[in-house]
């Protein structure tokens, strides 16, 4: 392996090593709990929110992506989860105030524990790593550019809840296969 990959792998590992992982449990259960699921992120963040989406739902979860013409409304019992790495992304937050309006609970996972997306959430999950937010700022070394740290943390995060969730909701390996579609 390359210098270049490890130090990629390095600074993901770093970030993801320093997620509170009783944060992590409780928001599985937050998910499991919920009646429906709706998630958003904007760029390379959505990607990793759709990929955890599509999970949910190979998990059986009831689970939509803002933006989809599919997207159902939200309401009281319904979870709301919205990934702002930098803190302050207007979109996050007028969906935000749109689904609190509505009786959701709002969940941001977000690099920026002082952010707008933060203070405005019902519930925070905090992943420490260089965002668009910090990638510049004095002293910020990381080898990945711009949000790549945080964006890598996210996957490695999801996945790690995908397995949680998993074991909460009794759901094997078979069929979370069974639910993959059959159309590619």
């Amino acid at each position: 392996m390359t210098d270049l990959y490890q130090a990629a792998l390095d600074e993901i590992g770093t970030a993801t090593s320093r997620i509170d992982d009783a944060s992590v449990d409780a928001l599985c259960g937050q998910l499991n709990d919920a009646g429906r699921i709706v998630v958003y992120g904007c760029g390379r963040e959505a990607l990793q929110v759709r990929g955890f989406a599509m999970r949910l739902f190979h998990l059986g979860m009831n689970v939509a992506v803002v933006g989809d013409m599919t997207c159902p409304p939200v309401g009281p019992g319904d979870v709301f989860l919205a990934s702002s790495g930098p803190g302050e992304l207007s979109t996050v937050l007028a969906l935000m105030g749109e689904a609190r309006a509505a009786g959701a609970c709002t969940i941001v996972l977000t690099a920026e524990a002082d952010g707008s997306a933060a203070r405005a959430a019902d519930e925070v999950l905090l992943v420490p790593a260089q965002t668009m937010a910090s990638d510049q700022a004095t002293g910020a070394q990381a080898v990945l550019p711009m949000g790549s740290v945080y964006e890598g943390a996210l996957f490695v995060l999801f996945e790690v809840m995908v397995l949680k969730l998993r074991t909460l909701r009794g759901t094997t390996p078979d069929a979370m296969r069974a639910r993959h579609t059959n159309l590619e």
